[in-house]
């Protein structure tokens, strides 16, 4: 096998941004009328691909929101972004994507994503999306 090979390879199992499911993403109720309850959520082992060269990228995914009538169920915010793992997506675009499937599922007052990814080249790269009703 040769670097031809390899690269092929990896072409061949990622997939594009369009094989992201929301539909595993799974709302609980919740009561917040005061707005006094505020929910953090840190994912350390998040992975996506590089949609150039198909090689992972490593980050951490943190998620900062003010709910309304719902919270999600962990399980399936976890199932939920196992799907990036074969996905060929840019950090802006999965910060955003990821931003727009949790506000459309559970409706908050206000949500921040934030996607901070490991090295590569020497640079890092920190992308934050929000959203505020």
């Amino acid at each position: 096998m040769n670097m031809d090979d390899v690269n092929r390879y990896l072409q061949e199992i990622r997939k594009d941004e369009n094989f992201i499911d929301t539909g595993m993403i799974e709302a609980l109720p919740f009561k917040n009328k005061e707005k006094n309850t505020w929910v953090e959520i840190e994912n350390p082992e998040f992975t996506s691909l590089c949609p150039k060269t198909g090689l992972p990228d490593h980050g951490t995914i943190f998620i900062r929101y003010l709910p309304d009538k719902y919270i999600v169920e962990l399980k399936s915010l976890k199932y939920y972004f196992l799907q990036f793992r074969n996905a060929g997506i840019y950090y802006e675009n999965l910060t955003k994507m990821i931003l727009t499937h949790l506000v459309r599922e559970l409706h908050p007052y206000e949500m921040t994503v934030e996607a901070r990814f490991t090295p590569r080249g020497g640079l890092t790269t920190k992308v934050v999306s929000t959203y505020k009703s």
